[in-house]
């Protein structure tokens, strides 16, 4: 049975209209007065869900714990009712001296809700770390809130360095700290296999294993270290479902990517059989883009294809599946009979736009994408996929700048904005690199994270309704431990949740300066490595 809506009667008087938040909420307005949150009761209607109902748990246990109150010993209370008038995302907190009645309909609503409550009281609250004598109130407040996109977005590559299912968790941890909502799990790549496919399981006994990797820079380097990298270093999908259910606990969903028909050596290492030359191949040891790519000419190659996103599409839930598309060259299908037979087969020709192999990039991506259709699936596919006849219902994830996005809702296109001089958090964030830890190049500091505005002047409203969303990538072919992945990520995702949720009017880059630091205490008490430079510099 639904819970009445609780009337929440606060002062009249405004006092503030910003609270010490990240992502800043869309609306605000702080009264006199406060709320005393230890000791308070919870009460929570069951509509919300299983889910919500757990996520309220951890959070009152969490509160128990750390300031060493027992529920309802205050006399304030904690109130989650239902509200179907609200969207998934949304939620609206009232807080006045003896209730905090948060609204939602869905179970994201709920978590941004408990997010918002945590951020505004002891960094303790994370941990359940005792802290009695820390100050347990919170303003007298009004807040109602939703995203300003749907689609929040953080990438992991687990290919070039793996990445287990600890860290994984952790990385999910931190994007729901952040409000974010997709996790874009890179699973397949040049340098190593790391998801079983029951169908093919030498993908990962052999797919999964370089012989060598790179010392250095690829761009100075040709030294290798000679030792096998990765055995044992892949998903099961029991671990997979394992790590679905964590991310949908905290309201993400795992979008996987392989990555075709370029970016393939590790399972032409596998199936040598699927290239244009037969190999040998083997997995690659350098970073880069390779020259061997599976061959599109052959009926055998889409037959692979379509197996190992059978089982994808039937592991993962998720809405999409990202099937790549970049940096995918076509010298071998220039000098390969069959890439050619199938070239002259469907009847493509060089124009002024485009050249026939191009076009053949085009017969792989759109079939893929009607075999995932006939799964219930929507693809994803990387800029590069617009040359040629792009996939009719393909959403595009805009990297190399932000002209394919441009592009991409110009022609109709759902679109991701991604661009590297942005959202590349494999680039250092200072330009001490001496003292940086080792990284693939570039620049990319947390004010030109924050700085990022999707939308352009140009842009119809039509145009704007397809931008569906932003996200960030980390690449990791110098990324090699968990301590420097963190790194890379942080404070930088706090910048960039704020760039996915608040609309511009909202963002303000000295309030969120002064609210990071309050965001490194969590940091800091969940031990998560970050880059100090935005609080070293201030001083």
């Amino acid at each position: 049975m639904a819970l009445p809506v609780m009337a929440v009667s606060c002062a009249e008087k405004v006092i503030g209209t910003e609270v010490d938040v990240i992502p800043q909420p869309a609306s605000v307005e702080v009264y006199e007065g406060t709320f005393n949150a230890a000791g308070a009761s919870f009460k929570a209607d069951e509509a919300l869900g299983g889910l919500a109902m757990d996520a309220i748990a951890r959070f009152e246990q969490n509160l128990v714990s750390a300031s060493s109150s027992e529920s309802g010993t205050s006399g304030t209370h904690f109130v989650f009712t239902r509200d179907d008038s609200l969207g998934d995302e949304e939620y609206v907190l009232s807080v006045s001296g003896k209730k905090a009645h948060i609204k939602a309909s869905a179970l994201n609503g709920v978590l941004y809700a408990i997010e918002t409550v945590k951020q505004l009281l002891p960094v303790e609250i994370y941990t359940g770390a005792p802290a009695p004598d820390a100050d347990w109130t919170i303003p007298c407040m009004k807040i109602q809130d939703k995203p300003r996109f749907g689609y929040r977005g953080m990438h992991l590559d687990v290919s070039r360095h793996f990445f287990d299912m600890d860290e994984v968790k952790k990385y999910l941890d931190i994007m729901a700290i952040h409000k974010l909502n997709v996790f874009h799990w890179h699973l397949t790549d040049d340098q190593g296999w790391r998801l079983e496919i029951k169908k093919y399981p030498q993908l990962t006994e052999v797919g999964s294993v370089r012989n060598k990797t790179l010392v250095g820079h690829a761009r100075d380097s040709r030294k290798y270290d000679n030792t096998p990298y990765g055995e044992g270093c892949w998903f099961s999908q029991d671990q997979v479902r394992e790590i679905i259910d964590y991310a949908a606990a905290r309201g993400i969903e795992v979008i996987p990517e392989i990555d075709l028909p370029g970016h393939m050596l590790a399972a032409l290492a596998t199936f040598p059989e699927l290239g244009c030359t037969g190999g040998p191949y083997e997995v690659w040891g350098r970073w880069g883009i390779a020259e061997d790519v599976l061959c599109a000419g052959k009926e055998s190659t889409m037959e692979f294809l379509e197996d190992v996103l059978s089982e994808v599409a039937d592991l993962f839930p998720s809405e999409y599946v990202h099937i790549g598309g970049d940096e995918c060259p076509k010298v071998r299908w220039e000098n390969c009979p069959d890439c050619q037979a199938k070239i002259k087969e469907l009847g493509y020709k060089d124009d002024d736009k485009h050249t026939a192999e191009q076009y053949l990039q085009t017969y792989v991506m759109n079939r893929m994408e009607k075999f995932l259709e006939s799964k219930g699936k929507k693809v994803i596919g990387w800029d590069e996929i617009l040359e040629g006849e792009v996939a009719p219902n393909a959403t595009i994830m805009s990297w190399r700048g932000v002209e394919g996005g441009r592009e991409a809702v110009k022609l109709g296109h759902d679109a991701i904005m991604v661009p590297t001089e942005y959202f590349y958090f494999d680039y250092y964030q200072s330009r001490d690199i001496e003292n940086e830890p080792f990284g693939i190049g570039g620049y990319v500091p947390v004010e030109k994270v924050y700085s990022f505005e999707p939308f352009t002047d140009d842009m119809t409203d039509e145009e704007k309704s397809h931008i569906i969303g932003v996200q960030a990538n980390i690449w990791t072919e110098y990324i090699t431990s968990d301590s420097h992945l963190e790194y890379m990520l942080l404070p930088r995702m706090s910048a960039l949740s704020e760039v996915q949720w608040c609309a511009p009017e909202n963002k303000d880059y000295e309030r969120f300066l002064n609210n990071m630091e309050s965001m490194a205490g969590i940091y800091d008490i969940l031990g998560y490595n970050y880059a100090r430079h935005i609080f070293t510099d201030r001083k």
